[in-house]
């Protein structure tokens, strides 16, 4: 799905620009903008989006995130046979937090077989991740991106050109998140040589040298210098994750938000590489 120039006869008279935003605070700024001409991909390394990606690949319908508890509770009132996957502080979410149910998943993208998934739509909330895909609500497309599909991603923007593009990071709570930053510079690197006549804004530009910086280690360097690489690193249930996440362009597809708030994989796009 190689596509030519990222933005077809752009100029920087033209506005068409490629950013990555780093923290909540941008993202939930954009709920304030103007996003009709905008392409937005939204990367939670660690783990959302790679998690959504991988139930996809493994023959999920439909991934549809729910901004918190009580939404993915109506969302599941209404179509009573999807499955809950969602966490809070990394863990599944319990009914002690919903008050009825426990969720059928957590947010480890080895809990997403095939066996399990297979043409079931999931709701899904965790702690950034969903918020993230949500505050994109309302742009010209929105993708759901990891390193698993960074490759993916690239051509899809590339072969589908907006006025803008931005890479949103959904951070940590309310910080930033070093995993998501190298998610986003890992696209802009795939995308380096057909941003002809693109403005690429400083953000974009750091991104990719810090993923340009880690890319010969991409598991140690989540394990030493990322908060949520860290804390998974030290449990070891869940310490597997980050190899899975870590890995590059396995998966060929992007998920697409669609206008019924559900992430697919668009039609004519492969599952797995």
């Amino acid at each position: 799905m190689d596509g030519g120039p990222l933005l077809v006869s752009a100029s920087r008279q033209s506005g068409q620009t490629l950013d990555v935003l780093f923290t909540p605070a941008d993202f939930g700024a954009l709920a304030r903008r103007d996003l009709s001409q905008t392409t937005c991909a939204v990367f939670d390394v660690l783990r959302a989006t790679t998690s959504l990606l991988t139930a996809l690949a493994a023959g999920a319908k439909a991934v549809i995130p729910a901004a918190d508890i009580p939404e993915a509770l109506v969302w599941k009132a209404r179509l009573p046979h999807a499955l809950l996957a969602g966490e809070r502080d990394g863990r599944r979410i319990l009914r002690h937090l919903t008050g009825t149910v426990d969720f059928d998943f957590g947010n480890s993208p080895r809990e997403f077989t095939a066996e399990r998934v297979v043409g079931r739509t999931l709701i899904a909330t965790t702690t950034n991740g969903t918020r993230a895909l949500r505050a994109c609500v309302g742009a010209r497309a929105v993708l759901a991106a990891s390193l698993r599909n960074a490759a993916a991603v690239a051509d899809w923007i590339s072969a589908n050109p907006s006025k803008e593009c931005v890479l949103v990071c959904s951070g940590t709570y309310e910080d930033s998140s070093y995993e998501d930053v190298l998610g986003a510079g890992a696209v802009v690197d795939r995308l380096w040589d057909r941003l002809h006549g693109v403005e690429v804004l400083d953000g974009a530009r750091m991104a990719r040298l810090i993923y340009l910086a880690a890319r010969s280690d991409l598991v140690g360097a989540m394990a030493d210098h990322a908060r949520n690489g860290r804390r998974l690193r030290s449990l070891p249930d869940l310490a597997p994750d980050l190899a899975v996440c870590a890995s590059e362009d396995d998966l060929c597809f992007v998920g697409r938000l669609g206008p019924d708030g559900a992430i697919r994989i668009p039609d004519g796009e492969c599952a797995v590489s």
